[in-house]
């Protein structure tokens, strides 16, 4: 069941929120604003990028919120974030969102409710700023991860499963910044008044920010990739070589057993005393020479 909560007009504008609405009550807003039925089914999108509008008699936006706890697989638009949009002009304000976000409860009590805010693009700069504030403990969150692998990887306490958490948090971190991209230009389209100027400018300051702390994790998961895929080729390349060093001392032995194994009736050396003396002692020469041989080139 959807919320619509009209509150009470202030002096200067109308705040309509809206929760979860049916095809009715979006019918209802559209008559009542003269909205198009486009922009409204675009609010009901699940996976819509932010963007901005100008529609005339409104200015239309829409923005994603970071969720705080996604999934521990989450690395899509969807399911790492929630829609909200936003038409407003001089005169009203209209939020419409699928889930209860509690920040825009908290502004309505504190900016709305009590007449601080005088107009709508301040309203929606504080919208905006609490939207932003969403990326800032998850970006930190995903920093903290990247630590701890690559902490595992330096120890190399390498594990299979480590390749599939840093290519989930790749993915991820590519998202969030094509989000604050996106969401970059929605905060450009705010035309604000000159007193609203300096918390306009603090809106970008953030979003640089955030996008810079998003870009360094980004390219520490790129190392560290680099790095695992390297460590795994080195102890794969250390596996093959104590193999391959196994296969050299037994190839010489192998022969001279293969040799001696074929048991033709004229082998003078199978009646001969000390044939097989000989043989072993030839053996333990053989890999002798062919331990010097390998230290001498250093591959032991």
């Amino acid at each position: 069941m959807a919320l619509i909560n009209w509150t009470i007009p202030t002096a200067k504008f109308s705040w309509t929120d809206i929760t979860n609405p049916t095809a009715e009550e979006l019918k209802l807003i559209s008559e009542t604003h003269n909205l198009n039925e486009y922009n409204l089914k675009d609010c009901m999108e699940p996976d819509h990028l932010p963007k901005h509008e100008d529609l005339g008699d409104f200015q239309f936006m829409i923005t994603r919120f970071l969720n705080q706890e996604p999934g521990t697989a989450a690395h899509t638009i969807q399911g790492l974030s929630n829609k909200i949009a936003i038409f407003y002009n001089d005169s009203a304000l209209i939020t419409i969102h699928r889930v209860p976000f509690e920040f825009i409860e908290k502004i309505k009590i504190k900016y709305y409710d009590a007449h601080i805010c005088n107009n709508t693009n301040e309203m929606v700069i504080k919208i905006v700023w609490n939207v932003l504030h969403s990326f800032d403990a998850p970006v930190l969150q995903l920093a903290n991860e990247v630590d701890q692998i690559e902490n595992k990887i330096f120890l190399k306490v390498l594990n299979p499963s480590m390749l599939e958490d840093l290519y989930l948090i790749k993915r991820s971190i590519s998202v969030r910044s094509k989000l604050l991209t996106l969401t970059g230009e929605v905060i450009q389209s705010i035309k604000v008044k000159s007193k609203d100027a300096i918390m306009h400018q603090d809106l970008k300051e953030l979003r640089i920010k955030l996008m810079l702390l998003n870009d360094q994790t980004h390219e520490n998961v790129t190392n560290l990739l680099n790095i695992y895929l390297s460590l795994s080729a080195q102890k794969t390349n250390e596996v093959m070589k104590v193999l391959t060093i196994f296969s050299v001392f037994f190839m010489p032995l192998t022969f001279i057993v293969g040799v001696y194994g074929m048991n033709f009736d004229f082998m003078p050396e199978l009646r001969y005393k000390w044939s097989y003396p000989i043989l072993l002692v030839s053996m333990l020469i053989f890999s002798a020479i062919i331990y010097w041989w390998f230290k001498r080139r250093k591959w032991l």
